[in-house]
């Protein structure tokens, strides 16, 4: 979620690279990031095989030029853990 269009020229740059990264992580079964009618707004649908692999994404992203880029971008997240 973006405060302006500063920032979302920043998330537009970096954005690709950070999809093609996370999409060959060991454990990614899916990551789509889309636009909304806002400008300032994408929503992330993502899924991991498990715990383990979404940590692990959540460790590399924090280190990441993508996670060093956007680190004062606001999100808002819901996590849901799926059973068997």
């Amino acid at each position: 979620m973006c405060s302006d269009a500063a920032e979302a020229e920043l998330v537009g740059a970096h954005l690709p690279r950070h999809v093609e990264l996370t999409r060959a992580e060991p454990g990614c079964i899916r990551f789509e990031v889309l636009s909304t009618d806002d400008p300032l707004v994408w929503t992330v649908d993502e899924e991991f095989a498990g715990e383990s692999a979404f940590r692990a994404h959540q460790e590399r992203v924090a280190a990441s030029e993508w996670g060093r880029a956007t680190a004062g971008i606001r999100r808002e997240y819901e996590t849901e853990r799926r059973q068997g």
